[in-house]
């Protein structure tokens, strides 16, 4: 059985070149000898070595998993060398769009337009192919319309453990 500093080490490398939140079932599958208790002790002790050290990173719950991100307060650099792509940045309509999704998931279509006042279908259209949303079922009513919600990839891309850590409405100001 591996030490919880050897752990340590082999998490902090997986979750290094990882391009997505990683589970503790994950690593436990990738990592012999190990169990769920020790993966979740070698993250909280990365974490604090990160937060003594004053690192420009940390570990973040995410998604269902664990991944390391640059700080916040080196956001504006970040920015800079990556240089937002267009294939990142979403439209106002896109963005009301998809909030109008988040909130009332599973949502329908003729929802989302009747909030919106205007035709959504390609903004949905636009926001599925971005991987930001997704078809969840289907309504009972009649025709059986699709039902919309969010992904996964949501969650990554807004920094969200799941879809209960949006904000609330009460905290949210108008422009």
């Amino acid at each position: 059985m591996k030490t919880v500093e050897e752990i340590k080490s082999i998490v902090e490398a997986l979750l290094f070149t990882a391009d997505e939140p990683l589970s503790v079932k994950k690593i436990c599958t990738i990592v012999d000898d190990t169990d769920a208790n020790l993966i979740k002790d070698a993250i909280t002790l990365l974490q604090n070595d990160y937060d003594q050290q004053a690192r420009s990173f940390q570990i973040e719950e995410i998604a269902g998993g664990f991944q390391i991100y640059t700080r916040p307060e080196y956001h504006e650099w970040i920015s800079k060398l990556r240089k937002k792509t267009s294939e990142t940045k979403l439209s106002q309509a896109s963005l009301e769009t998809l909030a109008i999704i988040a909130y009332k998931q599973p949502v329908l279509r003729a929802d989302v337009e009747s909030i919106r006042g205007v035709q959504s279908g390609q903004i949905i259209r636009l926001l599925m192919e971005k991987n930001l949303v997704k078809v969840v079922g289907r309504d009972e009513s009649l025709g059986h319309p699709l039902l919309y919600g969010t992904t996964k990839q949501f969650l990554e891309h807004f920094g969200l453990k799941n879809i209960k850590d949006l904000p609330k409405a009460e905290e949210l100001e108008a422009p």
